[in-house]
């Protein structure tokens, strides 16, 4: 799994906890629609960190709440 993946993973488990749907996500976090469905489709190369900082923010958590996860922790170093 990489970086992007895990992104991807981590946000549809949120919406999943949360029972949103991404549509509705992108309503509560004023990311665009086609941004977050680019991001779970795995089309956007680097979700920046003021789109996941948005995204958190419609999730009401912090960006440690995000990133703390088994998944994340597993990530190799992507510098090699």
């Amino acid at each position: 799994m990489d970086t992007r993946e895990a992104i991807a993973r981590r946000i549809r488990e949120l919406c999943r906890q949360r029972g949103i749907t991404p549509n509705g996500l992108a309503t509560t976090s004023a990311v665009p629609q086609a941004t977050i469905k680019s991001i779970l489709n795995g089309e956007s190369k680097n979700p920046g960190a003021v789109t996941i900082k948005k995204l958190c923010d419609g999730f009401e958590i912090t960006l440690g709440e995000f990133f703390s996860t088994p998944e994340f922790d597993a990530l190799e170093q992507e510098i090699k």
